[in-house]
């Protein structure tokens, strides 16, 4: 006997009644009247010519052959949904960018102007690694990534994405800023700091300060979490322009007097030399190399 596909509504009754031993909870979760799933049932005792339930008044019981069909559409509907799951997750990667990058750099740059990403590729789906570790770009890793370094990682391709200067920033509301007039003052106040390669000995020496013994009081993992602390003032940080932007525009923090102190790294985007990007991977490539630099 072939199975034909006006069978399978029976059949789909069918196993979530045997998986219930209820008519009324199938009907619930197929969104059937018990009626309908009793019609359905009806049908396929008829075709077969078996009876699959005993009927009580408590209720339904499967009979053994009902219980030999219960158990081969149940294991047929979860192979079939696994398949389907497969093939939804395949559809979903093929849409998805995974992406690592720095907390900093996603908090103040990136992430405000992905809703213009957004708008224009509304079917990729975005995924965020924020970590200072260097991420392998191994199988079952990210697609890319954006990096603050030299430019030059072996085994990846790098695109330059902006430049990035330093300045001395404080809270506009921290005591006696107004006497803060040229860079040898800033060297009296608590510094804070971040694991950055360059810091305020490099500022200072461009600033032409020597000599001074520095109050480096605080230092954080994170850039925004030492700006964090200034915009709560604890003191002054040594600020990269690209994390600070909203700071400085919502008010939270001010630029102190003093040169800006030209990074030695920039930003890259990366990814394996060895691999060809995805079609979503590279439309977010070239969307991140389109963005203008401010």
């Amino acid at each position: 006997m072939a199975l034909r596909s006006d069978w399978l509504p029976a059949l789909a009754a069918f196993e979530s009644a045997a998986r219930h031993q209820n008519f009324a909870h199938a009907a619930e979760e197929l969104n059937l009247t018990a009626s309908a799933v009793s019609h359905h049932v009806r049908k396929l005792e008829s075709r077969l010519g078996v009876v699959l339930f005993q009927r009580h008044a408590r209720g339904v019981a499967l009979t053994v052959e009902g219980r030999q069909l219960a158990d081969a559409a149940g294991d047929a509907l979860t192979d079939l949904d696994g398949v389907l799951r497969g093939l939804r997750a395949a559809r979903d990667e093929h849409h998805s960018v995974r992406v690592t990058t720095l907390h900093s750099f996603a908090y103040a740059w990136l992430t405000p102007r992905l809703p213009h990403f957004q708008a224009a590729h509304p079917k990729i789906r975005l995924r965020f690694d924020t970590e200072i570790a260097l991420t392998r770009f191994d199988d079952g890793g990210p697609d890319l990534g954006i990096r603050h370094g030299p430019g030059h990682w072996p085994g990846l391709t790098a695109h330059h994405l902006m430049k990035e200067v330093m300045f001395p920033v404080a809270a506009p509301n921290y005591p006696g800023l107004d006497r803060i007039r040229e860079a040898a003052d800033i060297a009296r106040l608590p510094l804070i700091s971040d694991l950055s390669r360059q810091g305020w000995h490099d500022w200072f020496r461009t600033a032409g300060v020597h000599g001074a013994k520095l109050d480096d009081r605080y230092s954080f993992t994170d850039h925004t979490d030492a700006l964090n602390a200034t915009a709560c003032g604890l003191g002054a940080a040594l600020a990269r322009e690209r994390i600070a932007a909203p700071y400085l525009a919502s008010g939270r923090l001010v630029r102190l007097p003093g040169p800006e102190l030209e990074g030695r790294w920039d930003y890259y985007v990366v990814y394996p030399s060895h691999k060809r990007l995805r079609p979503a991977a590279q439309a977010f490539v070239d969307w991140l190399l389109a963005q203008p630099q401010d």
